[in-house]
């Protein structure tokens, strides 16, 4: 049964548990609570970085318990961009690491290897994807989609910068 979940339909098994989930409070899971206001300063940094290079882009934010926190869509940016930046969000904050540096070790012969293909499809395995840390604590990731990957690299760390220098 399809659930409406954010900007899209979830269809698989166990999305109705999922939307169903309670979504992290402030202080829960690995460190503490990204505010509302956090999340859009970190989305404004990064429409900066895209419009400086003339690229519409997808950006979102998540909290340390992997929910969207807050989601923008630049006029222009495509519609695929909406999820693909929501999924490097996701994954960057599920592994702590960037999806840039992440790609490389799931390639053929590397020790993860299929990564991409658990977690519902959920894992986005190319670059554009930050954590973002507090107090050495992660809080919160933000992804980028809607340019070439290089530039969807370049306009994340931006936003991400716009947090850390918070």
């Amino acid at each position: 049964m399809p659930v409406f979940f954010g900007n899209s339909y979830l269809n698989y098994p166990g999305a109705n548990i999922m939307a169903r989930t309670p979504q992290t409070g402030p202080g829960e899971g690995r460190g503490m609570a990204i505010s509302l206001e956090q999340a859009t300063a970190v989305i404004a940094a990064g429409e900066k970085r895209a419009t400086e290079l003339g690229v519409p882009m997808a950006i979102a934010v998540v909290d340390d318990g992997g929910n969207l926190k807050a989601q923008h869509r630049m006029d222009g940016a495509s519609l695929a961009a909406i999820a693909v930046s929501l999924g490097k969000a996701y994954t960057s904050l599920a592994t702590g690491s960037s999806t840039e540096a992440l790609a490389a070790q799931c390639q053929p012969g590397q020790p993860l290897y299929g990564l991409q293909a658990t977690h519902n499809g959920r894992i986005v395995i190319f670059g554009g994807g930050v954590p973002l840390r507090a107090e050495g604590k992660l809080v919160g990731a933000v992804g980028t989609s809607g340019g070439r990957v290089e530039e969807d690299v370049i306009v994340a760390e931006a936003a991400a910068r716009a947090f850390s220098d918070a």
